[in-house]
C-alpha cells in the first residue's frame, strides 16, 4: 500500500484499488461532478456508486470528463455500482444492471454488488450477477451488508464465490468474526461509512493517536482500515477533504495504536442492521 493507485488482488485475479471515493447521498449536480473529477485529478482510481443513490448519470459524466482532463482511459478506473433491493430477482437484476450501465455511460462495470441481503431474493439476484460476470459485462461481483450466515447460505448454491463484501466498518463496529470468515473464504472486505458519518472525529483516544503522528483523526481511521486489510471508500464532496483523506500513505500505525483503536469497538451501527431492515 504505497499510494492511491495501490491495489489488492481479488480472488479472480482482478486488481482493485485499496482506496476510493464513495458518493452516498451526493445529489446529482455540479457538486457531485466536481467531487468525482477532483478525486480523479488527485490520484483516486476507484469510484463507488449505487442505483439507489440516484447519481449514476452525474458520476458517469464526471468519469468521462475527469479521465479526459488527466489523459487516462476507462481501463485506468475501477467503477462500482449496486443493484437495489426493489430490483432484486433474476430478470429484474439483469434489467437494473443495463439501466445502471446506461446511466453511467459505460460498457462494463468493474464491480457490481447486491446492495442488501433481501430474504428470498438474493440467491436469484446472485445468479444474475454470475451470468453477467460470465458474459464479461462485469470484471468482479460481490455483495454488500452480508452477515456470515447470509454468506454461508449463498455459498451453498453459488457457482462463483463473491469477490467483495462491502459492509459498515469503523472503530465502533469492527466486525472481527465477519472479517475472519471473509478472509478464510477469500472474500475481500470493504468498508462503507469508515468515519462513522463523522461521529468519531472528536474521540479523545483517536485524537491522541492522531497527534502523535501529526495526522487528523480521519486519516488515522482510514489508515487503520488499510492496515487491517480492508478496502475503504470515504465519502466527501469537498476537494480539500478528498485530498486530505488520501494522505495516508506516508505513515504507519504501530501495533499498539492498532490495538487501542480496535478496543473502541462497541458493535455500534450508524446504518441499518442487515438482519433487520425493511426496505
Amino acid at each position: 500500500m504505497q499510494n492511491l493507485q495501490s491495489t489488492t488482488t481479488l480472488h479472480n485475479g482482478v486488481k482493485m484499488p485499496w482506496f476510493g471515493l464513495g458518493v452516498f447521498k451526493v445529489e446529482e449536480g455540479p457538486e457531485l461532478v466536481h467531487a468525482v473529477k477532483a478525486a480523479i485529478k488527485h490520484g483516486y482510481r476507484s469510484i463507488d456508486t449505487a442505483a439507489i443513490y440516484g447519481n449514476e448519470e452525474g458520476v458517469g459524466q464526471a468519469i468521462r470528463e475527469g479521465l479526459a482532463d488527466v489523459g487516462l482511459s476507462r481501463e485506468d478506473l475501477f467503477v462500482t455500482s449496486k443493484v437495489w433491493n426493489a430490483d432484486q430477482g433474476y430478470e429484474t437484476t439483469l434489467t437494473a444492471f443495463e439501466t445502471s450501465l446506461e446511466k453511467l455511460g459505460l460498457d462494463y462495470l468493474d464491480l457490481y454488488l447486491i446492495h442488501w441481503p433481501v430474504e428470498g431474493k438474493y440467491k436469484e439476484t446472485w445468479r444474475a450477477l454470475e451470468a453477467l460476470y460470465k458474459a464479461g459485462r462485469i470484471r468482479a461481483i460481490g455483495v454488500s451488508n452480508f452477515q456470515i450466515h447470509h454468506l454461508q447460505d449463498l455459498l451453498k448454491e453459488a457457482e462463483i464465490k463473491p469477490m467483495i463484501n462491502q459492509v459498515e466498518y469503523h472503530p465502533r463496529l469492527t466486525q472481527v468474526e465477519l472479517q475472519m470468515f471473509c478472509k478464510e473464504q477469500g472474500v475481500q472486505l470493504e468498508a462503507w461509512s469508515p468515519l462513522m458519518q463523522g461521529q468519531l472525529l472528536d474521540q479523545p483516544e483517536l485524537q491522541e493517536i492522531a497527534s502523535q503522528h501529526g495526522k487528523s483523526i480521519a486519516q488515522v481511521i482510514l489508515r487503520w482500515d488499510l492496515q487491517h486489510g480492508v478496502v475503504t471508500i470515504p465519502k466527501s464532496i469537498k476537494e480539500h477533504r478528498i485530498i486530505e483523506n488520501a494522505a495516508i500513505f506516508d505513515f504507519e500505525l504501530t501495533a499498539e495504536d492498532m490495538d487501542r483503536i480496535d478496543a473502541l469497538n462497541q458493535n455500534h451501527r450508524v446504518g441499518p442492521d442487515p438482519d433487520n431492515f425493511d426496505f
